[in-house]
């Protein structure tokens, strides 16, 4: 269709001629930005609204532009999964992988130091529901066997866990679960889905909060949750499909840049977390450090074991003493260490846990949970160090 040119403007404007412009030829190396809600169809026969992109890639927005399609299509690359959903957050993530595999009377295993808003949905939405939640030691491995029950849908991983870092036998738990029939789903976030290979240490599914690692940047939200397993996909599709979780195709867009430089930013994060790790260690305000690569954290063994390495964010438990007030304030103190949630950004976070729940390794009021960013290691030590004045 060729517009009138004898027409109005304001006809000219509102009828829309998709025929392009702009010379035919371009070639980038940054994948196009393709947003849009109405996908246009060639015949009237050809009309449907199908999310599953393997039957007809494009029926509607919703179900996921070119730009959301690449972005998924790489993560389950770099996974090395089959299919792979973009969410509109890590959050939406854990909620779709819930919904997609429990239902009314189902029973579900939760990690007692899973994320904080996944045990919060456990305990509201889903309890609401009919789904009973259960939490279990992150440390328990085989073990978790003998809670196992007949309508056991689902065994959740999160490892290492949520601000106290105990990372788990994830090929044990995985083994129990099979055996029960049950699905094994991870939050692999920590890992960025490279750290630790989730599909070949037994998980079925696994989700990020790409608004981190992926991102990198702490200017987008967006989730993902990859699968191996055709029915597997046919359940989180049909799910998604009905919860209406569309992607925004400008957040994938930067999450598609954040992949570019993945690689080089981890190996940095890890080196620069390290070394103030290793430095806090040796600190007398400090009780014990909990990441992952060193002995004092719960489970180091196993993450010897079945990591490739370390990613950027620990907790430090104080000694006993400091009142929250004065935790707050060595908090406050830092200057280089921003006060904020999330992590796996270019800037270094602080932020305090009180009154964590933990039932089996309580920490008490004095975790405080580091994220390291890209700034020189040493100035943040010396950010560390003038800081802890503050708790004297």
């Amino acid at each position: 269709m060729t517009t009138d040119s004898t027409q109005p403007f304001d006809w000219r404007l509102a009828v829309v001629d998709p025929t392009p412009r702009a010379p035919a030829g371009f070639r980038s190396l940054v994948t196009p930005t393709s947003r849009g809600s109405t996908t246009l169809f060639e015949r009237a026969a050809d009309l449907r609204d199908d999310w599953d992109a393997e039957k007809a890639p494009y029926t509607y927005g919703l179900h996921g532009t070119p730009t959301v399609l690449e972005l998924g299509a790489r993560i389950a690359q770099l996974e090395q999964g089959c299919h792979c959903f973009i969410t509109p957050g890590g959050q939406a993530a854990i909620a779709l992988v819930y919904l997609a595999f429990c239902g009314a009377g189902d029973h579900a295993l939760l990690p007692d130091t899973a994320y904080g808003p996944n045990q919060g949905l456990a305990g509201g939405l889903l309890k609401r529901l009919g789904i009973e939640v259960e939490t279990y030691d992150p440390l328990i491995g085989a073990g978790i066997a003998a809670l196992l029950r007949p309508n056991t849908r689902l065994v959740w991983c999160e490892s290492p866990g949520s601000a106290t870092m105990e990372i788990q036998d994830v090929p044990a738990i995985a083994a129990a679960a099979h055996r029960a029939g049950a699905v094994v789903a991870l939050d692999n976030t920590y890992a960025a889905g490279v750290l630790f290979d989730a599909f070949a240490h037994g998980v079925d599914v696994t989700m990020q909060a790409l608004t981190k690692y992926i991102g990198g940047h702490s200017d987008l939200l967006l989730g993902s949750v990859t699968c191996r397993d055709e029915a597997h996909y046919q359940a989180l599709g049909e799910a998604r499909n009905f919860l209406g979780m569309a992607a925004s195709p400008d957040d994938c867009s930067l999450a598609l840049r954040g992949l570019q430089t993945l690689g080089v930013r981890l190996a940095q994060l890890e080196r620069g977390t390290l070394e103030v790790a290793q430095w806090l260690a040796g600190r007398p305000e400090v009780r014990t450090v909990l990441h992952p690569a060193l002995p004092s954290c719960p489970g180091h063994e196993i993450w010897k074991r079945d990591f490739t390495g370390s990613a950027s964010v620990f907790s430090i438990v104080l000694r006993d003493g400091p009142s929250r007030a004065r935790i707050e304030a060595f908090v406050d103190r830092l200057a280089l260490f921003k006060i904020g949630y999330s992590w796996g950004g270019v800037t270094s976070l602080a932020a305090p846990y009180f009154n964590l729940r933990r039932t089996l390794r309580p920490y008490g009021d004095g975790l405080v949970r580091l994220n390291v960013g890209l700034e020189p290691p040493a100035a943040l030590i010396a950010d560390l160090e003038q800081a802890f004045a503050a708790l004297a």
